[in-house]
């Protein structure tokens, strides 16, 4: 059996991204990747990330859409709002990584960034086995993911947290494990209602976790 290994929230951090796949000595032959969404924002070169993981997609890698990357396309768009939205949460280093002359959330022109803002709506919103579901923030309890509004699955927090009791163990990131424990501890957070949340907090200082599945082992990278 492949194992499955999931990484989440990215946040432009491509060094660590890159560190943390060598460390787990990821076989795209052998290995079936499955990334939980937040490829930008925040890091130094969420460019070089989607780059990577458009790279990873062509050999295999299942590619899942969050929060962030939403606000991305959003922005893109020209939704009422989305580039001030953007800007608040981190998108303005995005932006300077595609181009540092930039002023004021100005778009980039360059056809790379158009490139992977086709990328990002592609991206699919979760992905399920027998097992397990893949998703970047979480499940309404009691609707099954298939029929649930993309936004709850990639804005839901304490609901989904506190109240789901589903069969399958859910895989997700969006909220930082130090925050779910209220204490500095980056760890993956194991959850005894079967939920599993893998953000390590990498744009926070924290660290980049990955989860093996079945085995649940857990490798992670963290700068300095």
């Amino acid at each position: 059996m492949k194992r499955i290994l999931a990484i989440s929230d990215i946040h432009g951090e491509l060094d660590l991204f890159n560190e943390l796949l060598e460390k787990v000595e990821y076989d795209a032959a052998e290995d079936q990747l499955v990334l939980l969404g937040d490829y930008v924002d925040r890091g130094p070169d969420s460019k070089g990330v989607l780059e990577r993981v458009i790279e990873l997609k062509r050999q295999g890698a299942i590619v899942l859409r969050g929060n962030h990357d939403q606000m991305m396309l959003e922005a893109a768009r020209g939704e009422p709002g989305a580039k001030g939205n953007w800007s608040i949460n981190g998108g303005w280093a995005t932006l300077q990584s595609y181009d540092p002359s930039l002023r004021n959330m100005a778009l980039p022109e360059t056809a790379l960034f158009w490139q992977h803002i086709e990328f990002l709506n592609e991206m699919a919103y979760y992905y399920e086995t027998d097992d397990y579901i893949f998703v970047h923030a979480g499940v309404q309890p009691g609707v099954p993911v298939r029929e649930t509004d993309p936004y709850v699955l990639m804005w839901i927090r304490e609901e989904f947290h506190q109240g789901y009791s589903g069969e399958k163990k859910v895989v997700f990131g969006h909220t930082p494990t130090f925050m779910m424990r209220g204490t500095e501890d980056c760890s993956p957070y194991f959850g005894d209602n079967r939920i599993i949340g893998i953000d390590g907090g990498a744009a926070y200082g924290g660290q980049l976790n990955c989860l093996e599945l079945p085995g649940e082992k857990v490798y992670f990278v963290r700068k300095g």
